[in-house]
């Protein structure tokens, strides 16, 4: 047992499901944030329990072959990228196995490498999986940022990012995983709110004006959006702010987002438009889409093209299916799917967000999608015993807390020849995937896309069969 504050030099021989590194002494499992496997390093433990221990890495006494130099200096200090300090061969390594590690403890299957010979292959519950799915460069990635704004104590303004598991502003001029054209943007409104003293938010006391800008930007049309959301109706002297952003190449859309709600959610519901559209456009593939400050868009464009074409080879559309898609947002996948299918139908809990798809279908010129708006789990039941619609294929793509389980009994009952699970949650994917055996559905293959370098987060696709 060791005790608060105590220094300890341990070897790292294991990576957490939150990208901590993990040592042991004599069995007594310590976890390090900022370490690697194969670090030998100083630790203080900061809260110790009976069977395991937080610590703070103090030192690094002899670095991992796996452990870099993170480009940007805040990555200790920003809950962003817990996993930039290592390489990302590695990184890909530890999404992959973070996923079949799921798969095997949570779901109770046996997971093998996709070219790696087995004995198992005879066993029903087994599932291959195939390389993770990386970018050639896992920086500046992001279509979408989210800054909050706010003062130091010396009253400066500053923008930039949370530290992890606070509301305390990061100071940050250059982000490497957002779109570089935010450094410029995020100046330009600094300046403009330093120079007419213009209040930014304050959490504690919800009072000011600024909370946060918001900025998108579209990875083949080069199109800017920025939204400021503000504690009001009006924004003071917002004709020069407009002048401003004007200048920006590529500027084609700000909006003010209005949010006077106390809360911690960054958007509220009603936007005015300042100057240009209410919206940008962007491609995925071939398919166009208008996004909104509102509208729910993968962020990382490059990856999405990836994810997709992995969930359309796995739905192995011939044009003669019914294919439902679950979750399905502004209809980003809905739309592939069509162009591919006989007949698409999706389902998103969102107004806006089927408002959105329908406008994209439109756009277009997509006529065998139709959408519904409503919580799957009661949609797709109505659908099915009302005006018994059938599904060939069904393509889910849930929150972070998965399916209900009354939605896996409908899917079931519909008897969809493959099932396509899209998923950002490991673990949630893996007790779905379960139930959906259990009840006559084989996973076959699995693969982990990462849509977000430098972090911990992970997206899934998975195909399952009709036994």
């Amino acid at each position: 047992m060791v005790e608060k504050n105590e220094e300890l030099i341990v070897t790292i021989d294991a990576c957490g499901s939150e990208g901590e590194g993990i040592g042991r002494i004599d069995g007594y499992a310590l976890f390090v944030k900022d370490a690697v496997v194969g670090d030998t390093v100083r630790v203080k433990i900061m809260k110790a329990k009976k069977n395991y221990a937080f610590a703070r890495l103090m030192e690094v006494i002899t670095p991992s072959p796996d452990r870099i130099e993170p480009p940007c200096p805040l990555a200790r200090k920003c809950g962003g990228c817990q996993i930039q300090h290592i390489n990302y061969e590695k990184q890909l390594e530890y999404k992959h196995n973070k996923v079949k590690s799921c798969l095997e403890r949570i779901g109770g299957f046996t997971v093998v490498d996709e070219g790696v010979e087995t004995e198992v292959d005879s066993v029903d519950n087994v599932i291959v999986m195939e390389p993770a799915l990386g970018m050639d460069d896992p920086f500046y990635y992001r279509n979408k940022a989210q800054f909050p704004v706010g003062r130091n104590k010396e009253g400066k303004v500053v923008t930039g990012f949370y530290a992890a598991r606070s509301h305390n502003i990061i100071e940050t001029e250059t982000c490497y995983i957002q779109a570089k054209e935010n450094d410029e943007i995020l100046r330009i409104v600094r300046e403009f709110i330093t120079e007419y003293d213009i209040p930014t938010y304050n959490e504690e006391t919800h009072s000011g004006l600024v909370r946060h800008v918001l900025t998108r930007v579209g990875y083949k049309t080069k199109e800017i959006m920025v939204c400021l959301i503000i504690n009001g109706k009006k924004l003071p002297h917002h004709e020069e702010l407009v002048r401003r952003l004007r200048e920006v190449p590529n500027m084609t859309s700000i909006t003010l987002n209005i949010n006077t709600k106390k809360t911690n959610v960054i958007l509220g519901e009603k936007c005015v438009t300042l100057w240009g559209q209410s919206y940008i456009t962007d491609y995925i593939k071939d398919v166009k889409f208008q996004i909104s400050p509102l509208s729910f868009y993968q962020v990382n464009p490059e990856q999405t093209e990836r994810l997709y074409s992995q969930a359309l080879e796995y739905a192995a559309l011939t044009g003669d299916e019914v294919v439902w898609d679950l979750y399905c947002g502004i209809g980003t996948i809905s739309l592939f799917l069509a162009k591919s299918a006989k007949e698409v139908y999706g389902v998103e809990i969102v107004p806006q967000a089927i408002e959105d798809a329908k406008k994209n279908a439109e756009i277009n010129g997509i006529h065998n999608a139709t959408f519904y708006v409503g919580a799957a789990e009661d949609v797709v039941e109505d659908l099915y015993k009302d005006d018994a619609k059938r599904a060939d294929v069904v393509m889910v793509d849930p929150p972070r807390k998965g399916c209900a389980e009354s939605l896996l009994d409908t899917i079931v009952a519909m008897q969809p020849k493959r099932v396509v699970y899209v998923s950002c949650d490991p673990a949630t994917l893996a007790r779905d995937l379960k139930i959906l055996d259990e009840k006559g559905y084989q996973v076959k293959k699995a693969r982990a896309v990462d849509m977000f370098p430098n972090s911990v987060h992970v997206e899934t696709v998975c195909y399952l069969e009709r036994k």
